[in-house]
This record gives structure tokens, C-alpha cells and sequence, in this order.
């Protein structure tokens, strides 16, 4: 189970439990309105902030990405030339070999 699975579980069954608590209570309506809508009002606050965490660490980690896939590239892209240089030479030095017979 992923770690976000598991906190978004915990925080639901959080939310679910105050509203259980806050309804059982022996309170009046407008009592329980008003702690509901607290109640409420700090679960979304902590939902906010968790994206706002979640969204950061996405952005480091796409930056990451972008950054290897970069370094990749130009690694391939160096590579490549590097080949087609071994390359051009190996038919040169072929052709030089075939004529000298």
C-alpha cells in the first residue's frame, strides 16, 4: 500500500469519526452545526496543505526527471556521433584494404 493511499485512508477515517463523534454528541442543533462546519472547515485546511505538499515534491521530482532524460539524451546524442565517426572510418579503411589488392 503507497504512502499516499495510506494518508488519504487515515484522513478520511479521521473526517469520518469526528462527524460520528460530533453527532452522537448530546449538543443542540445549532452546537452541532457550528462544530460540524469547524470541523469541516479544518479538514479542508489539512486536505489544502496536503496538496500543496503533494504538488511540490511532484514538481522536484518531474524536474528530476527532466534532468536525466536530458543528460540521457545527450549522452546518446555523443554516442551516436562517436559511432558514426568508428563507423566512416571502419569503411574507409575497408575500401583502402579492398583497393590494395
Amino acid at each position: 500500500m503507497s504512502k499516499g493511499k495510506f494518508a488519504l485512508g487515515a484522513m478520511f477515517g479521521a473526517v469520518v469519526g469526528a462527524i460520528a463523534g460530533v453527532l452522537a454528541a448530546p449538543k443542540s442543533g445549532k452546537e452541532t452545526r457550528e462544530e460540524l462546519k469547524a470541523k469541516a472547515k479544518a479538514a479542508k485546511n489539512t486536505a489544502t496543505e496536503q496538496v500543496k505538499v503533494v504538488a511540490e515534491k511532484a514538481n522536484v521530482v518531474a524536474t528530476d526527471v527532466k534532468e536525466k532524460v536530458q543528460a540521457t539524451a545527450e549522452d546518446v546524442k555523443v554516442q551516436a556521433i562517436d559511432l558514426k565517426h568508428r563507423t566512416e572510418n571502419a569503411v574507409e579503411a575497408a575500401k583502402k584494404g579492398f583497393y590494395k589488392k
